[in-house]
């Protein structure tokens, strides 16, 4: 074995490792986030909120309604809640093709029967497909969806034809309530402050986690199933958010809702019924 051979090419490797950081790091430290660039449709609106005590209004709530997953009547409104009256938090999990991906977001319910999903996503520009591996550079920013829940079930359920999982967070009604308001406080700084997307530090279950954990912390420690979160559900059920008073596999085939979603459509009663199978 020739010493001096292997000792300049390990040499190159570690020059190369440093001279791909090195451009990792200028990329970020010389790209800026912008919330001014053309996007694509369904991402083009902010919503933001004003949170005055117990009354809380949601301005720009998606309420797309859906005919193919690129088709779609665009509709955005303003809503008026009361914190007092959230009741409920279901954390979903939209498992797709490849290495454990998946998206995953947060349902809230209010007591008069509506629900708001607020989705953590890579806000993409006209023809730009999201790639996790695109999402390691400075390539997307980031952004805080806040639609009815209608339209981010039915456009995954129904359209995109994805397995869809719904599973009702075990956590106090406080807790509920704080985890609402700190989210919507986090479009809101996005909509000032915009930042970039990153698939390994601020994805959509990591910014979840990043939530809960502000709210109760070390609640949840880090864990590649947050990275690959099609199995970020195990999380959940191992340190008890969500029900697991029977086996995973149980609780998937209980909470899984697509049957539902696809033959309720647009029923007024949707969220009620996708959550009652007996319905």
């Amino acid at each position: 074995m020739n010493i001096s051979r292997v000792r300049k090419s390990i040499g190159i490797f570690f020059i190369s490792i440093a001279c791909l950081l090195t451009i990792y790091i200028a990329l970020f430290v010389f790209s800026k986030p912008s919330n001014y660039r053309e996007w694509r449709v369904d991402q083009a609106v902010l919503a933001t909120s004003i949170i005055s005590g117990d009354n809380i209004t949601i301005n720009n709530v998606r309420n797309f309604r859906y005919t193919t997953e690129t088709e779609f009547t665009v509709d955005y409104n303003d809503r008026e809640y009361q914190l007092s009256d959230l009741l409920s938090v279901d954390y979903i999990v939209e498992p797709f093709a490849g290495m454990g991906a998946a998206h995953t977001f947060v349902s809230f319910g209010f007591g008069n029967g509506e629900y708001i999903a607020i989705s953590v996503e890579a806000r993409r520009q006209p023809n730009e497909e999201y790639s996790p591996f695109v999402g390691i550079l400075p390539s997307y920013e980031l952004m805080y969806v806040i639609a009815d829940e209608r339209d981010v079930i039915n456009l995954r359920a129904n359209f995109r034809k994805n397995d869809v999982f719904l599973y009702p967070v075990q956590a106090t009604i406080v807790e509920k309530r704080t985890l609402f308001t700190d989210m919507l406080e986090r479009a809101n700084k996005l909509a000032e402050e915009p930042e970039f997307y990153h698939t390994l530090f601020s994805s959509c279950s990591v910014n979840i986690a990043r939530h809960v954990n502000k709210i109760a912390p070390n609640s949840i420690p880090w864990d590649i199933r947050l990275i690959a979160p099609k199995n970020s559900d195990e999380i959940a059920y191992e340190l008890g958010l969500i029900d697991n008073s029977a086996t995973l596999d149980e609780l998937r085939q209980k909470y899984k809702i697509n049957e539902r979603a696809q033959k309720l459509a647009y029923d007024e009663d949707f969220s009620f019924k996708i959550r009652n199978s007996g319905v």
